[in-house]
């Protein structure tokens, strides 16, 4: 009896795990955009409406996520799971979701991205991006880099706008 239960607590374990995983793909927590304002560290942020950042353009820095843990990633903005392997990224005053076309301005490489998480909180920085993204846009070793960023849409399905 003893083994039988040693021997269902790996299973039990990854039955768990499995779960989580297919939980943290439901649907998002979200409807529409989001956009309200938000309080962090003692500063209070203003997003921009849908309408007013469909066309928005900036430049700046941008850095990216560490790879993040595989078995518990975190959750974003939205609270959709964290991807590191996705093309996606964070911006502290951009509706989410969102599309940008995100360029390098050091190499010329650009990729489209799609906002769902809020920062990044290091001044001088206005973009955070995921590992994957990083390393189309060809910055990941170096960390940062310059970029411009354009927003093409806003929203995702019946509310997407462009």
């Amino acid at each position: 009896m003893i083994l039988e239960d040693a021997k269902s607590i790996p299973r039990l374990l990854l039955l768990l795990a499995l779960v989580g995983y297919v939980c943290s793909c439901a649907n998002h927590s979200y409807r529409g955009y989001k956009y309200q304002p938000y309080h962090l560290r003692g500063i209070r942020y203003h997003p921009l409406s849908p309408r007013q950042a469909v066309g928005f353009i900036e430049y700046g820095v941008a850095s990216h996520y560490t790879e993040g843990n595989w078995l518990f990633p975190g959750k974003t903005a939205l609270g959709e799971r964290f991807q590191s392997s996705a093309l996606e990224g964070a911006h502290r005053i951009l509706p989410l979701p969102c599309r940008v076309k995100v360029t390098n301005l050091n190499n010329g490489k650009s990729t489209i991205l799609r906002l769902n998480d809020r920062g990044p909180f290091i001044k001088g920085r206005i973009l955070d991006v995921t590992p994957k993204a990083a390393k189309k846009l060809e910055f990941y070793a170096r960390g940062i880099t310059r970029v411009r960023i354009r927003v093409l849409s806003v929203g995702d399905g019946r509310y997407r706008i462009h």
